[in-house]
């Protein structure tokens, strides 16, 4: 019996040659693997361990409440404090740490870059369902503050959750493998990583409704992916429909914009990876 060898040949990528979901599934061990031990890593020999998931974006819930919801006195459009922002932190949580750990992908995983061929879209891809891991955490405590103050959960208010999501997700994949791809080259991205998420919070409806922001200017927040998202969340609840659909599309429209921009990106540097690091 005669066994034909079986030869694989690794040839550069057309930087034009977007995302190939065949390679993707058949690295999907490895993308389990690194998912798992970036769980594993997170968690592992710390003294508060998940707890910490579940009090960061509860400490985080009293304080914004008693600062800007009592001190302040910012509206929340007709929802109790304590939701109105805490939706907003659950959210804006999951893309933050998504954007940071995936912006870091690269560096972080310097050594199994330089050494091994895979997809390298998968440690982004991985660090971005890390920290779904964290968001579910944080869904079971707004799902707790929700039941706590009596409020009516619409069906439409599940669908716009799960487009939430993918919404998230999406654009944290986009701004993730572009920052991890510009961090390679220079170093400090890395730095400015915190720095520019900072900065993002005090642009996106977190702490204040979206209806405090001038007309002319509302459409100039959509930019941000997370401002269509916690909106028409906030609105879903109160109202039980989207006060304003545009706002959510446009924020929809902008995290597929970003997630081709920075996969183009990724993919005219991908061939230059091993050389820099």
């Amino acid at each position: 019996m005669v066994h034909k060898e079986q030869v694989t040949t690794i040839r550069p990528r057309s930087p034009w040659h977007f995302l190939d979901l065949d390679e993707l599934w058949r690295y999907r061990e490895l993308f389990y693997i690194l998912s798992w031990r970036d769980l594993k890593v997170r968690y592992k020999q710390t003294v508060l361990g998940v707890l910490w998931a579940l009090l960061q974006p509860l400490v985080n819930m009293i304080i914004f409440t008693v600062f800007f919801g009592n001190f302040a006195g910012i509206p929340s459009d007709g929802l109790p404090y304590p939701v109105f922002v805490l939706l907003g932190l659950t959210f804006w949580g999951f893309f933050s740490n998504s954007l940071s750990k995936a912006g870091n992908s690269f560096i972080e995983n310097e050594s199994l870059v330089k050494k091994v061929y895979f997809p390298r879209e998968i440690l982004t891809f991985s660090a971005i369902v890390t920290s779904f891991v964290d968001f579910l955490i944080s869904l079971l405590i707004l799902i707790v503050v929700i039941i706590y103050y009596q409020l009516h959960v619409p069906f439409l208010f599940i669908g716009v959750m799960l487009l939430g999501v993918i919404i998230t997700a999406i654009s944290s994949a986009g701004f993730g493998l572009f920052l991890a791809s510009v961090n390679i080259k220079y170093r400090d991205v890395r730095y400015i990583i915190p720095y520019f998420l900072q900065l993002l919070i005090f642009v996106s409806p977190i702490i204040y409704p979206l209806t405090l922001v001038r007309s002319s200017f509302q459409y100039l927040l959509a930019l941000n992916p997370m401002t269509g998202v916690i909106d028409s969340l906030r609105s879903v609840l109160l109202s039980g429909t989207i006060a304003r659909p545009d706002m959510l599309v446009i924020s929809g429209f902008t995290a597929v914009i970003s997630f081709f921009v920075g996969l183009a990106y990724f993919r005219k540097t991908e061939r230059y990876f091993a050389d820099i690091l």
